[in-house]
């Protein structure tokens, strides 16, 4: 009897606690149900101000930054820009004429080697004996000294500086960049390459350039240590095309841009092929959805017991 009524007790004493526990609760949620409509509006407009003034803060602080002095490239119409267009190969062998005859004085391609010209540019007989035409030191020999030898399908391209401190010599203390991966490594990519490489100008008024650097609006600072390498006519490529220094300027883009993106056009032919093969089976796993699983999923399963 004892035990009953002490289960009774604890019973009536939850119940009435969770009743005023759900009662302070509900008391909450009606206050804020009821707030004043004015209340609310004036709450609102402080969030938009709030934002709106951050926003601005935001907006100029990024205007006076000395980083966005530099003018912004414009994106130009590639040929290489479509979903499955493959880069101009004509324009990759044109561009690398234009990397040995004028950029390979200063700068480096350590990442790309005369093979890599096999099947894109060249022929494996024209890479060969592009590879002979340069002389890469080599060693020790049997009497232990370092020698030159012809270069092979295997070498890299050369440097043209044994080292960075001697490269900086040479530039008045700048570095030239080198230029395996350089349109990722820059924002904008070839139409950064091409506008830096045609951008060369008189600096504006108010704007003076210390001797030995160069104005260029693209570049960041606008002066630049490299001098305008691309006149009209510097050089004459071996396929006739007309050398003019905006069309020398696109080659080497490109040239460049296959540099950093060699896996471009079998990345591209990969995603055709993937399109196609799901799109296939796509397909049939509609069909099986539809024709086949929609009857087990829609069936109705009822136990008739027996009369």
């Amino acid at each position: 009897m004892a035990a009953v009524a002490c289960r009774g007790v604890r019973t009536v004493l939850g119940k009435s606690a969770g009743t005023s526990i759900l009662t302070h609760q509900s008391a909450k949620f009606s206050t804020l149900r009821e707030m004043a409509t004015a209340r609310k509006a004036v709450l609102a407009a402080m969030g938009v101000v709030g934002g709106g003034a951050a926003g601005l803060a935001y907006a100029l602080n990024q205007s006076v930054k000395a980083s966005d002095l530099e003018l912004h490239t414009v994106k130009f119409p590639w040929s290489h820009d479509g979903v499955f267009s493959s880069l101009d190969h004509a324009s990759i062998r044109r561009g690398y004429e234009v990397y040995k005859n004028v950029c390979a004085a200063c700068h480096s391609m350590k990442y790309i080697a005369f093979r890599n010209l096999v099947g894109v540019s060249h022929t494996e007989a024209e890479a060969k004996d592009e590879a002979m035409g340069v002389q890469i030191d080599d060693g020790p020999d049997d009497e232990g000294m370092m020698f030159k030898r012809p270069g092979k399908l295997s070498d890299y391209f050369p440097n043209p500086y044994p080292n960075d401190e001697a490269a900086r010599a040479a530039n008045n203390g700048a570095l030239p960049p080198d230029l395996s991966y350089i349109t990722s490594a820059r924002h904008g990519g070839e139409n950064y390459i091409f506008s830096l490489l045609t951008g060369y100008c008189d600096p504006p008024a108010g704007v003076t350039v210390r001797e030995g650097l160069y104005y260029n609006p693209y570049f960041v600072g606008g002066a630049i240590g490299m001098a305008q390498a691309l006149y009209n006519e510097v050089m004459e490529y071996s396929d006739g095309t007309p050398a003019t220094a905006s069309q020398m300027a696109k080659d080497v883009s490109v040239f460049l841009k296959w540099a950093a993106e060699p896996e471009h056009d079998d990345r591209k032919r990969m995603a055709l092929k993937a399109i196609m093969m799901f799109s296939m089976l796509f397909t049939i796993t509609y069909y099986i959805k539809r024709h086949k699983w929609a009857v087990l999923k829609s069936r109705k399963i009822a136990y008739k017991p027996p009369q």
